[in-house]
C-alpha cells in the first residue's frame, strides 16, 4: 500500500476541513464553550483524547458578558440571518450562549457512558461536534433537539429575570379557569416566547436547500428532520412546565393559594430526549407532487408514524468504536468502563468486544469529614487504591 506524501496529506486535510465547514450548521454552538477558552476545565480519558466538560449552569448563569454581546453579533460562527436577530436585540446573545452551554452540558451528561459521549472540540469553533453532524443520525437528532430545548429554556428564564426587554412574565395564564381554592398570580415563566425565539433562531441558522437536493447536508430531507427534532426538543421543555403555589392567609391558614408556572429542571427534558433518542424513528422523504409539501414518513411500512414529540433520523449512526479522524470520532480505546454493568457503560458494550485491562492506581481523597461549630468542615486526606478498567 502506497504511503501518502506530506503534500498529499496536507491536501486531504484541507479538503476535509472544507467539507466539514460547509456541511455543518448551527455554528453558534461554539458560543457555549467561549468561556472555557478563558478558564478551561478538561477531563482526560487515558489513552487517546481529552473531553471538554461544561460546568453546571447553576454555578454560573453568565457565559458571555453583555459588554461583549455586540461584538459577538459579528461573530463568524453566526449566519447572516442570526447576526440580524442578534443586532436587533444584542442582549439576547447572553441567553443564547447560556442555552448552547446548557445543551452541551446535558448532552455530555446523558451520554457519558455511551460509545458516543458527545465529545466536543473546543479548538474547532466552526464545528465543535465534528463530522458526526454530517450524518442525519440518531445522535444528530438528539443534538438538534437538546440545542433547541436549551435556547428555549435559557431565553424563557432570561425573560422572567428581566434580562430581556422584549418579554417578561406570561400573564396569559391568569385568564385561564382557576380552581376554587387557588388562583393564578406571581410571575409565570413565558415558555411560549422562549419557544418562538428558539424556532426563529434555529431556522435562521439554516442554509437554503440546494436546487433539487434531497439527501446530504444541504438536502430537503435533512432540513425537515432538523426542524422536526428541534420542535420535539422545545416540546420536551413545554410539556414539563410545573405549577408551583404559595399560601396566603391569616396565621398561616392558607385560605388562598397563589400559583404560577415555572420551568422544570432542564435535566428532566434532557432525560426525556435521551429516552427518545433510543426509540427514534427511521424516516425517509415522501414527495407528494408539486401542490403538496414534502414530508417525512416511516422508512418501512411496518413502522409507526412518528408524532410531534418523537425524534426522527435518516441515516444509520457511524461506527463509534474505532477512531475516525474524518468524522472527528475518538473511538472508545482508552475509555474507562464499568466491569459489573450490563448497560452502555459496561466493558462488554463500551469496549466493542475488544476486551479491557485492569489497572490499580493510588488516589488521594477527602475522608473522615466532620462539622466544627461554627462554621467549618474539617476533613482528613486519605490514600487508597482504586481499580479502573480500561478498554483495549
Amino acid at each position: 500500500m502506497r504511503l501518502l506524501t506530506i503534500f498529499e496529506l496536507v491536501a486531504v486535510s484541507l479538503l476535509l476541513l472544507a467539507v466539514l465547514h460547509k456541511g455543518v450548521r448551527a455554528n453558534w454552538w461554539s458560543l457555549g464553550i467561549e468561556q472555557q477558552r478563558v478558564e478551561p476545565r478538561v477531563i482526560s480519558h487515558p489513552g487517546h483524547h481529552d473531553l471538554m466538560s461544561v460546568d453546571s449552569m447553576s454555578a454560573q448563569h453568565s457565559v458571555l458578558g453583555l459588554s461583549n454581546a455586540e461584538r459577538y453579533c459579528k461573530n463568524a460562527h453566526l449566519t447572516a440571518k442570526q447576526q440580524v436577530i442578534c443586532i436587533q436585540s444584542p442582549q439576547v446573545l447572553q441567553a443564547i450562549s447560556s442555552g448552547a452551554r446548557l445543551a452541551i452540558e446535558e448532552c455530555q451528561h446523558q451520554f457519558k457512558g455511551a460509545r458516543w459521549n458527545c465529545t466536543v472540540d473546543p479548538d474547532s469553533a466552526d464545528n465543535i461536534f465534528g463530522g458526526v453532524m454530517l450524518a442525519n443520525s440518531r445522535e444528530a437528532a438528539f443534538v438538534y433537539a437538546i440545542s433547541a430545548a436549551g435556547v428555549a429554556y435559557s431565553v424563557t428564564r432570561a425573560c422572567s429575570r428581566g434580562e430581556l426587554t422584549d418579554c417578561s412574565c406570561d400573564n396569559r395564564v391568569r385568564s385561564r379557569q382557576r380552581s376554587s381554592n387557588w388562583q393564578w398570580g406571581g410571575c409565570s415563566e413565558d415558555i411560549h416566547f422562549g419557544e418562538r425565539f428558539s424556532r426563529e433562531w434555529s431556522e435562521a441558522g439554516e442554509e437554503p436547500v440546494k436546487d433539487g437536493a434531497i439527501d446530504g447536508p444541504n438536502g430537503l430531507a435533512g432540513l425537515l428532520m432538523r426542524r422536526h427534532d428541534s420542535e420535539a426538543g422545545r416540546r420536551a421543555v413545554r410539556s414539563r412546565m410545573q405549577r408551583v403555589c404559595k399560601c396566603h392567609g391569616m396565621s398561616g391558614s392558607c385560605s388562598v393559594r397563589v400559583c404560577w408556572r415555572r420551568l422544570p429542571p432542564f435535566r428532566a427534558a434532557g432525560t426525556a430526549l435521551a429516552q427518545l433518542h433510543e426509540g427514534a424513528a427511521l424516516v425517509r422523504l415522501a414527495q407528494r407532487g408539486p401542490r403538496r409539501p414534502a414530508r417525512l414518513k416511516p422508512a418501512r411500512p411496518e413502522l409507526k408514524r412518528p408524532n410531534k414529540t418523537d425524534l426522527v433520523y435518516l441515516d444509520d449512526s457511524p461506527d463509534y468504536c474505532e477512531r475516525n479522524l474524518t468524522l472527528g470520532i475518538p473511538g472508545t480505546r482508552g475509555r474507562i468502563c464499568n466491569r459489573t454493568s450490563l448497560g452502555l457503560d459496561g466493558c462488554r458494550l463500551l469496549c466493542c468486544g475488544r476486551g479491557y485491562q485492569t489497572r490499580v492506581r493510588e488516589v488521594v481523597e477527602k475522608c473522615n469529614c466532620h462539622f466544627i461549630w461554627c462554621c467549618d468542615v474539617k476533613c482528613d486526606m486519605c490514600r487508597h487504591k482504586r481499580e479502573e478498567h480500561i478498554c483495549n
